[in-house]
Parts: structure tokens; sequence; C-alpha cells
């Protein structure tokens, strides 16, 4: 376990105090303190899913669109499980924080994250400013590219077994042909993700980032690891691109480059230590 130095709590405080552009960059952790299940290593995975260490079933296996063409029940099961569960959880309340810090800067904030659990539209920050890069769990599109496009999902939960993680009929369906529907989400090995919505979320970001005059970013990234460093990657060519601060929270790997401000906490801790010094109290 990394040490907190409290002088670079200061520091990161003193960046958001100053800044008056914020972009949250958010990976995995951030949605751990929302209570949900931490993927990292097949121990973390079997813990929260235990039916499929019987079946041998990892995460990477799961996450395949293989599965929507070969055992639609299995497929669903798997996603339909995360969506209902993503829309009972409660956002942390590190989310409400940062929307409290995005208030108070002339340009406002804008996200990136990696995440597909639709927490940062539910916690109130603007759907035009955020950026899923690997999609979203609340989007669907045709398995059979009927031409439907990418369309709300259901508001409905999947029923599921939970004994076999396998879901029940009715399997969502393309309201426009009846196939059979997947997630909007970017798989392992998956050439038929829709990206269009992803894509416009990006150039509209980027729209927002060129907008700016004399901007002062402050990037504050949130539980981002080094397995899929999409997040991390995107954190750091920003702060390179434009300037200013990334503040990095990771619990196991704070580590950032010269001159930035790493904090060995979680997404919630860290927002919640930074937040207090800028109230003028001692975390």
């Amino acid at each position: 376990m990394h040490p907190v130095d409290e002088a670079l709590i200061q520091r990161a405080a003193e960046a958001i105090a100053q800044a008056n552009a914020l972009v949250v960059a958010a990976g995995a952790g951030m949605g751990v303190d929302s209570g949900l299940p931490d993927f990292r290593g097949n121990q973390g995975f079997w813990q929260a899913y235990p039916p499929y260490q019987k079946l041998g079933l990892d995460f990477i296996a799961l996450a395949n669109p293989a599965w929507f063409r070969r055992d639609p029940a299995v497929a669903w099961g798997f996603y339909g499980h995360r969506r209902n569960l993503y829309r009972a959880t409660q956002s942390h309340a590190g989310f409400h924080i940062l929307q409290a810090w995005a208030q108070r800067m002339e340009y406002g904030a804008a996200v990136f994250t990696s995440n597909v659990d639709g927490h940062f539209q539910r916690a109130g920050f603007a759907a035009e400013r955020v950026v899923e890069i690997h999609g979203a769990v609340d989007f669907n599109q045709c398995t059979q590219h009927c031409g439907v496009g990418i369309y709300p999902a259901e508001a409905e939960p999947v029923a599921i077994d939970e004994a076999t993680m396998r879901a029940m009929e009715p399997l969502p369906k393309c309201p426009q042909c009846g196939a059979l529907a997947r997630p909007n989400i970017l798989m392992f090995g998956d050439y038929d993700w829709a990206e269009t919505r992803t894509a416009e979320q990006t150039a509209r970001f980027e729209n927002w980032l060129s907008g700016m005059k004399s901007m002062r970013l402050v990037v504050v990234e949130c539980g981002a690891g080094t397995a899929i460093p999409t997040v991390r990657l995107f954190s750091e060519r920003l702060v390179r691109s434009a300037g200013g601060t990334l503040i990095r929270l990771n619990v196991r790997e704070p580590e950032v480059p010269d001159g930035q401000i790493g904090l060995a906490l979680g997404a919630l801790a860290g927002v919640q230590a930074i937040d207090q010094r800028l109230r003028g109290g001692q975390s």
C-alpha cells in the first residue's frame, strides 16, 4: 500500500480551486465505492458470480459477442444481470462532490469513462458532456444490423435464473425487426459494436474543449488501472496536449508523470479528502 502524502492532497485542492474547467476520467474503481462488484482478477469476479466459477467462465470469456450467437440466454444472463444491478445501485457521494466542483468552474465539466453503468448521468452530469468510450448498458443495438441504429434499452429488468445465470424469455428484441438485441457495449474481440453514439459523444467533448479561452484545466482521474489503460492514457494525453494538472486517485497504481499528482486513495476517499481541504479543513 502506498502512503498518502498530505501535501499532495493540498496541491490537488489548490489545482481544483485555480481551475476553470474540469474533466473527470473514470475507470472501474469509480463504481466499486458504490458497491458494484470488483472484477479485478478471476477471484473478484467469481466472488460476485459464483455460478460462473463452476462453469469455468471468467469475465473475459463472458464479455464476448459470440455468446449472442452461440447461447443468447448466457449472453443476456451476464449483461442483463449487470444492467439490473447498475440500475438498482445508488451512485456514491463522490459523484455529487465532483458535480459540485463542476458547478464552480467557469466552463463546467466533462466526463470520459470506460464504465458502462450510466452512473454519471444518474448523478446529474449533463449527458451531452459524457463520453462513454466503451458504450453503455442502457442502450441496445440489433444483432442483425437491420438499420435500427442505437436505441434506449427496455425499462423493465431482464429476468435471470441466478442459480445458472441464464436469462429467461423473453430476451430483449430489436423493436424494428424483432431479432435478438444486444447491449451497445464494446466487448472483447467485438467487430459488431456500433460506435456512432460514442463517436458523437467524443466530437461534442472535443468541441467543448476547443471552445475554451484561457483554459486552466484539471483532470481528476478516479479508479483507472493499467490492466486496460484506456482511461489513464487519455488523461495523460489530455494534460500533455491541453496543459493543466492531472490528479490520479488509485489505491494500487497512483504513479503519475512528472509534475502531476498521484494519490493512493480510492475514488470516494480521494474526492472527499480533497473536498475537505477545499472547504478549509484537514483531511
